[in-house]
């Protein structure tokens, strides 16, 4: 039985083990579960289900990196707002895949398969809630950080703090709103440390109270999942997912999408003294007042005082 299972849906058999008729009814049921050799024994209540494709998973981890440069860097300061700058636009590129995946990627990745209801939210406060990935707290937790970090570096873009950094967009606004939105920008990255502080102490809570490993699936992409939430057409479609080593026409693009995110959010930051040179033109047109005759003409007296002779002799 295993092997017409295996034929029937192009799995080849040295790749996996499976779990035959005999033991499934052991189990409680008829169905055939494929398990990956890289995966640990199965236990009778659990099973091995690809809960996280590669994409999201690169994607993940490229976030933590990105984010952690930009804080790291934004406390350091001074020569180091360059490097922040270039986290934050990186930033924006991923979030911006992220965004297109969760409609076009793998089904437990989409934001229709882990977006709360009211019902879903009650069920959980009441203990009776059942799935596979994000619960509810937990997605309202994602979307929560995903929107603030859509905010935070948005308005970076924008930002002007007269000192060491200026966003690649900054020139486009008055230098007023500029410097408001570099201290909101301070006041909101407070407001997503403290996200992400509870984002890891839920993971610590979930590792030494549940004693559930939430990160090897952001690994692996592998999770174990209840025994009677699984479906032999869920473990077929994460394994032929996780087979897939080509990048799909979903993936090149959001992939596309988002590189063409960096490229907006850059503006002129990829020119040379470019952004530097439209802000200070902004900032002196915004300064700048016509004079009058009568200042002009005292403006030269006080140039003519305080030229030394052999300037005005032409050496």
């Amino acid at each position: 039985m295993s092997t017409q299972f295996a034929s029937s849906h192009s799995l080849e058999i040295n790749e996996f083990e499976y779990v035959d008729a005999q033991s499934a009814s052991s189990l409680g049921t008829s169905h055939v579960f494929v398990i990956p050799h890289s995966f640990e024994e199965t236990t009778s209540d659990e099973v091995p289900v690809l809960l996280w494709d590669w994409p999201t998973r690169v994607f993940h981890w490229s976030l933590v990196v990105a984010f952690s440069v930009a804080v790291i860097t934004a406390k350091l300061g001074g020569d180091w707002m360059a490097l922040h700058g270039l986290a934050g636009i990186s930033i924006v590129g991923l979030l911006v895949f992220r965004i297109v995946w969760g409609f076009i990627g793998a089904k437990p990745s989409r934001f229709s398969s882990f977006i709360p209801t009211p019902s879903s939210i009650r069920s959980y406060f009441s203990g009776k809630w059942q799935g596979i990935g994000h619960n509810p707290l937990g997605a309202l937790s994602v979307l929560g950080l995903l929107t603030l970090l859509a905010l935070q570096v948005g308005g970076g873009l924008f930002t002007d703090d007269e000192i060491s950094f200026t966003g690649p967009w900054a020139h486009v606004i008055s230098n007023e709103l500029s410097v408001r939105l570099t201290g909101l920008h301070h006041q909101l990255s407070n407001i997503l440390l403290g996200l992400v502080a509870l984002h890891v102490l839920a993971i610590a809570f979930y590792a030494f109270v549940k004693k559930r490993n939430l990160v090897k699936p952001m690994i692996t992409g592998w999770h174990r999942a209840p025994f009677d939430q699984v479906s032999v057409a869920h473990v077929r479609q994460g394994l032929e997912e996780e087979r897939s080593s080509k990048p799909g026409l979903r993936f090149v693009l959001a992939l596309s999408l988002a590189l063409i995110a960096v490229g907006l959010a850059g503006g002129q930051q990829w020119l040379p003294n470019k952004a530097a040179s439209t802000v200070e033109a902004r900032d002196e047109a915004q300064t700048s007042v016509p004079l009058s005759t009568a200042d002009t003409s005292n403006r030269e007296k006080a140039v003519e005082s305080t030229t030394p002779p052999s300037a005005a002799n032409g050496w």
